[in-house]
């Protein structure tokens, strides 16, 4: 077993009882069955933004490139700096403009940017101009998610000036989905006219095919159509279902699973309050397990008086508040002893706790539930179904 911040060599010794583990077998499986769905030549983005979605980014993107992934994606220019200090010399691209007084920062990471405004254009055509060394550049269109991006109609001319700033090499032209979740909704394939519609244009004036890419995870499950050239991949290769219109896909293998020992345990009689508030009693008297896990770990307080986890294979109830840094629950007549593992996320014997019915009970989707679990929890890198 490994760290976040270690090697894949290095043992693992919880001072704190509370571990993420992290299955990078599952991370190289997702991103096999991902490419091939995917059309001969068509090159595969693993997207690792914010820490790979809390799974950690260096890890994660070394098992993407070892399983086949052309390039990595990222959203800040810290996270590209934080790559490449860790060693990752595999493509970059930033997947959103960062202001433009850090162009030269920004180009010094060796990547390629997508571009949308003509003010970090502008900027990044200088620090590449200094420094010698071209700057290769992806339009960013907005073909109705709203974000970012330069309108279609708007494409032809922002090409143009594209082309007349020294130092600027335009590869490519991309946009991004905004229901691609819902396979149903027509709009994806509005979106898909509006894009190819936009990038004939920059082809145009560019006299050059460009490389074309549009699909996320849900885009590459459900449309492929908008393979293009390449493809953007993150949820999925995490082996999360980008929606519940996704959940039957069984060759999706989730990597992440968060687990535990038991910290604490005591016989609480009938009547008495539980945690802060005292908003649980059990009706009669129970053990009471205290685990390791808080809020400020990722098990949002807004669980509370709803959570289950696992622990010796059956669903137990967490009670009371959940606190920062610790969370409580309720084991009957069952006395568990300290040091009894428990899982919040993850398959214990028959019984299995996805990240999916976390964020139903949170009222949001998977991704958020896996960039919650904070870095405070370590990361535990293991290779196959081996979780001790």
């Amino acid at each position: 077993m490994t760290r976040g911040t270690g090697s894949v060599e290095e043992s693992f010794e919880a001072a704190r009882p509370a571990r993420a583990f992290v299955d990078l077998d599952r991370i190289e499986h997702n991103v096999a069955y991902l490419k091939g769905l995917l059309p001969p030549g068509c090159r595969f983005m693993a997207v690792v933004k914010a820490d790979a979605y809390g799974h950690g980014d260096l890890e994660v993107s070394k098992a993407a490139v070892a399983a086949g992934a052309d390039c990595l994606g990222v959203a800040l220019v810290e996270e590209a700096e934080r790559l490449r200090a860790g060693g990752v010399k595999s493509p970059l691209q930033l997947l959103f403009e960062p202001p433009p007084g850090t162009a030269v920062r920004a180009h010094s990471c060796d990547m390629t940017f997508n571009v949308y405004t003509l003010e970090f254009a502008r900027a990044l055509s200088e620090a590449a101009a200094a420094s010698g060394r071209p700057a290769v550049v992806h339009i960013k269109v907005d073909t109705g998610m709203r974000r970012v991006g330069i309108y279609p109609e708007d494409v032809r001319g922002f090409a143009s000036s594209l082309l007349e700033l020294p130092g600027l090499e335009l590869e490519g032209i991309c946009t991004h989905f905004a229901v691609a979740t819902e396979p149903e909704n027509p709009f994806t394939a509005t979106q898909m006219e509006r894009f190819e519609g936009a990038a004939a244009e920059a082809e145009d004036v560019a006299g050059r095919v460009l490389v074309r890419h549009a699909a996320n995870s849900a885009g590459v499950l459900a449309f492929p159509r908008s393979h293009y050239d390449m493809v953007r991949v993150g949820i999925a290769m995490l082996g999360l279902p980008p929606s519940e219109h996704f959940a039957d896909d069984r060759e999706l293998r989730p990597a992440m699973s968060l687990t535990g020992d038991v910290a604490f345990v005591k016989r609480v009689g009938p009547g008495e309050g539980i945690s802060y508030g005292l908003t649980y009693a059990p009706a009669s008297s129970a053990y009471i397990a205290t685990l390791p896990l808080g809020y400020a770990d990722g098990v949002s307080r807004i669980q509370s008086g709803k959570a289950e986890v696992l622990i010796r294979g059956r669903r137990r109830p967490v009670v009371g508040t959940i606190c920062m840094d610790l969370c409580m629950v309720d084991m009957g007549d069952e006395r568990v002893q300290a040091g009894e593992p428990f899982t919040v996320i993850g398959r214990d014997g028959e019984e299995e706790i996805t990240m999916e019915e976390v964020a139903g009970r949170l009222g949001t989707i998977n991704y958020e539930v896996a960039c919650m679990i904070s870095a405070r929890v370590p990361r535990v890198y293991v290779r196959g179904r081996e979780r001790e």
